[in-house]
């Protein structure tokens, strides 16, 4: 690699990962060129109603599209490839350079959002070194994780080379014989690291997180003790799982019917690839395991974590067109809620039972093991890379500053680590680490149904519709600022103690008042009467009619007011009368 001399500050701007699990994105930035290190997806919250992902603002990278150069992928998981689609509507990205798994699920996903040709995609072996641009040498690092073909990266730049471990844990006997790569991580160490980040998910946790292999005799037990049907849920991009449910199907003799898109398509990918290895006779579609005994059928399927559309919850809340439950079924939870989704995992237990499944789950059955290194791990990524600046990456806040408290215990300097939020600009030189600023890093909501983004605005809507309910009002208004009707009032999941007969009162009344005091303003006195500005008087109308709610009946529904206006002018006749027009409707 060419040694380039150094005459600025390295940027690192994370745009997602930070004080949150999900939509992880990050951007390197030296002088006039940027790279891109995975460009993830979050799932919404209970009050982000009709939103189905959530991605990080990516403003900062629209304003620099010029400077992009190219894309690293770490691994496959969608908090770290499920952005990348939506992204390239906004913006190209050159070059993608990832791992073949990680890969092949991306190359689908573009393709079904008609962006595949906005990008190249170029697979990587370990230990393989990738330019992009002419600042940035990226070295790709086997690493362990709870996906197949996995990756720590050191990007070597002008100033030293910044070690981002990406997901990992180290486990010495992972599924697929495939072990972390230290001896590369010791050897950087040797020669000297300027920067590590490293993830924090399980920064909190003592000791060591347990191999992948550890899960096989607890779901064997599983297995073994399941009578009737056996339905396994677990994460769908959980390759070396998915390997091992396989393997005891096999050994169980039970033929196996995948349900969940994520899952189908995960499978097959990992199958071309070699991952995964079974014979075609262990799936059976749905339709021909329904003649078979329960005690020979496993259903695997996505849900884990309680997703609405996902096949356990669409089947936990009798809502799947072809599976139902019953007695004697077994349902093993092969995965544990990550925060935020432990309410949906748990009424989507108790929903099941009530329908009268077993259901496996918890920590203390060990049918899952978490992907992220606990504190011996971090602490030994620490030791191997020995770098001169830390910063704690990948988790919420009390993540951030445990991880941050361990790299300390093991002598890196508390000056010479940052605690970061989403936005904050790190400028790194050969002797210093600061956050020099921030850029946006909010959030963009998107509603895949209509493949739109959902502007916050049009979230509050929903949000206040969801709690307070909805009012619609209809008022026809003349050409002199007069109700022409008596408005008609009509309300959807509003609470409130006042009768409708006297609600539609107030409402004349409060809109009479309003033209009374106003309509000059919309309509000036000896102006011509089709200069009256009728959107100007409908915003005024529906925002303080939403004023007087909230103040004096003490409820905040969302409005929507439908004016009728007239449609012409009036215009004088002969006996000096005006001409009655038509009218039309003004909404909002």
């Amino acid at each position: 690699m060419v040694k380039i001399e150094a005459n600025s500050a390295l940027k690192i701007i994370p745009l997602g990962g930070l004080h949150e699990i999900g939509k992880n994105t990050c951007v390197f930035e030296y002088e006039d060129e940027i790279i891109l290190l995975d460009a993830g997806l979050a799932f919404p919250t209970e009050s982000m109603h009709g939103v189905n992902i959530v991605l990080p603002d990516t403003t900062y990278l629209r304003e620099n599209r010029h400077k992009i150069k190219g894309m690293i992928v770490t691994h496959g998981h969608e908090d770290h490839i499920g952005g990348i689609a939506f992204h390239l509507k906004q913006f190209d990205i050159p070059v993608i350079h990832g791992p073949r798994l990680a890969l092949a699920m991306l190359e689908g996903k573009l393709e079904e959002a008609g962006v595949r040709d906005r990008t190249e995609l170029r697979t990587v072996l370990p230990r393989d070194v990738v330019r992009i641009g002419k600042h940035f040498f990226v070295e790709y690092i086997r690493n362990t994780h709870s996906i197949a073909d996995s990756f720590t990266v050191a990007i070597h730049t002008p100033l030293g080379v910044v070690i981002h471990t990406g997901d990992f844990k180290i486990d010495h006997t992972p599924v697929d014989g495939e072990t972390f790569d230290l001896q590369r991580l010791a050897e950087h160490g040797e020669k000297g690291v300027l920067c590590l980040l490293s993830d924090s998910t399980n920064a909190e946790v003592p000791g060591f997180t347990p191999s992948e292999r550890s899960v096989f005799p607890n779901l064997d037990r599983v297995f073994y003790q399941a009578t009737g049907r056996l339905f396994v849920t677990t994460f769908a991009s959980s390759v070396h799982r998915i390997n091992m449910i396989l393997q005891l199907a096999k050994k169980h003799n039970r033929v196996v019917t995948v349900v969940g898109r994520s899952m189908l398509n995960l499978i097959a990918h990992a199958r071309n690839l070699g991952y995964i290895k079974c014979e075609d006779s262990l799936f059976q579609p749905l339709h021909t395991v329904r003649g078979m005994p329960d005690e020979r059928v496993l259903i695997l399927t996505t849900g884990s974590q309680g997703e609405t559309m996902a096949a356990m919850t669409r089947i936990a809340n009798k809502e799947h067109p072809h599976i139902k439950i019953r007695q004697g079924d077994t349902v093993a939870f092969s995965a544990n809620p990550i925060p935020g989704n432990t309410i949906a995992v748990v009424n989507t237990i108790d929903k099941l039972m009530i329908q009268g499944a077993k259901v496996v789950y918890g920590r203390d059955k060990g049918i899952h093991v978490s992907g992220h290194g606990c504190q011996e791990e971090q602490k030994l990524m620490i030791a191997l890379t020995r770098p001169k600046f830390f910063v704690p990456f990948h988790g919420e806040h009390r993540m951030l500053v445990k991880h941050s408290e361990t790299a300390q215990s093991m002598g890196i300097p508390a000056e010479n680590i940052v605690i970061i939020r989403n936005g904050d600009v790190i400028e790194l030189t050969e002797n210093s680490i600061r956050v020099s600023g921030q850029v946006a890093a909010g959030i963009e909501l998107v509603d895949t149904s209509s493949s739109g983004m959902v502007s916050s605005k049009v979230l509050e809507e929903r949000q206040r519709m969801a709690s307070e309910g909805m009012v619609t009002i209809a008022a026809a208004i003349d050409w002199s600022g007069k109700l022409m009707a008596k408005p008609e009032l009509h309300m959807q999941g509003v609470v409130t103690s006042i009768e409708r007969s006297l609600l539609q009162k107030w409402v004349q009344q409060r809109i009479e008042e309003i033209l009374g005091v106003r309509w000059l303003e919309f309509s000036p006195a000896g102006g011509q009467p089709a200069d009256t500005d009728w959107g100007g008087l409908q915003e005024t109308l529906e925002r303080e009619i939403a004023r007087s709610m909230r103040r004096e009946l003490q409820c905040q529904p969302a409005l929507t007011l439908l004016m009728q206006v007239p449609e012409e002018p009036p215009v004088k006749v002969a006996d000096g009368r005006r001409r009655r027009t038509r009218s039309t409707a003004v909404a909002s």
